[in-house]
């Protein structure tokens, strides 16, 4: 397997820090931040990438309270805080490419399936992609 592209250094990146925020209970936008600063540190990324990582974050916490709707409701037969931080962190990161920012679907339903194949469980990628796909075709539903 070759080099990874910035694009998917910045997704595992922003993954990290929110599956860390997360865990240690300090999802909101300052202690993102702060855990971002911590972190970060243990990153070796070019400019853009941190950029980018830095972007993913914010905009997950921003839009926190609108991406886990449309993740529960994409996932009708898990309760959203039962799924684990891994698995609901690139659930996160994808939710927000798909409903804030003009993403490819395709692309973004993609890289999140790789990274929850490196950072998951072997059912993790399977499971990321189903309701990745139902929250895509339910928003496509949705557009007028």
């Amino acid at each position: 397997m070759g080099e990874i592209g910035p694009r998917r250094q910045a997704r595992e990146a922003a993954l990290q820090v929110l599956y860390a925020a997360d865990v240690s209970g300090q999802l909101g936008p300052e202690g993102v931040d702060r855990v971002f600063e911590q972190v970060s540190g243990e990153f070796s990324l070019p400019k853009r990438a941190r950029e980018r990582a830095a972007e993913l974050t914010s905009g997950v916490v921003q839009n926190l309270a609108r991406i886990d709707a449309a993740i529960a409701g994409a996932s009708t037969a898990w309760k959203l805080h039962r799924v684990a931080a891994v698995e609901r962190n690139v659930l996160r990161i994808a939710a927000f490419e798909l409903l804030c920012e003009a993403a490819p679907p395709e692309v973004v339903i993609d890289e999140a399936v790789e990274i929850a194949r490196r950072f998951g469980g072997s059912r993790t990628p399977a499971f990321v992609n189903g309701v990745l796909d139902a929250l895509w075709r339910t928003g496509q539903k949705e557009e007028p």
